[in-house]
């Protein structure tokens, strides 16, 4: 098999980044792409930092196994299979799968801190950032928070204000100047998807 190519995405929390990965991997064959999201790589619960007013602070990197993620992600890249169990945010009618993470020719790598964590960092062949205006994250955080995690408006707004908003301009919106692509979604990203796609394909055709 050729030797994998690795590819960051990033962006603030509800940027679309779940929407602009599912169509980037249904441009793609499945044995040609392989997703590894940040979002499975949470410590437990009590792990979790709590805030001032004792509510667990997910938003930090801290409440991500960057060791664990780094390990394989890397590992992926030397071409090795991986597995871990799904992470279902605390929701007790899920049920984890057993996610298996195979090698392949396109290697995506997402979450809000895969730039920031210097070690998933440096194995990047190329960084793109998913950017969104505030008030269209808000909207979309709101919709994803209560129909995917149960949580209601109170709860989504409170931790927008107090953990995400802080953790996007430290942690995540310094590292726009670092992507190689960056792509508006304030409405679609279709362009960008399509520049991606092409560019991503000639990889796979070239043997990376």
């Amino acid at each position: 098999m050729q030797q994998p190519y690795l590819v960051g995405i990033t962006g603030g929390s509800a940027s679309g980044k779940t929407t602009f990965l599912n169509r980037l991997l249904a441009a793609f064959p499945e044995d040609q792409v392989c997703l590894v999201s940040q979002d499975n790589y949470y410590h437990p619960r009590d792990q979790q930092v709590l805030d001032e007013q004792g509510v667990h602070n997910f938003d930090l990197p801290a409440s991500i196994d960057s060791v664990a993620y780094a390990a394989d992600v890397l590992a992926l890249s030397q071409g090795q299979e991986v597995r871990r169990q799904e992470y279902t945010f605390n929701n007790a009618a899920a049920t984890p799968k057993q996610l298996v993470f195979r090698p392949a020719p396109i290697v995506v790598v997402e979450g809000i801190f895969v730039f920031h964590f210097a070690e998933i960092a440096k194995l990047l062949d190329l960084k793109v950032y998913i950017d969104a205006q505030e008030h269209v994250k808000l909207h979309r955080r709101i919709i994803r928070d209560r129909d995917e995690r149960g949580y209601d408006l109170a709860d989504v707004l409170y931790r927008y204000t107090h953990h995400v908003a802080p953790t996007y301009e430290k942690f995540i919106a310094p590292y726009k100047h670092d992507a190689d692509v960056v792509i508006p979604n304030n409405q679609h990203f279709d362009k960008g998807l399509e520049v991606l796609v092409g560019f991503l394909k000639g990889k796979v055709a070239g043997g990376a």
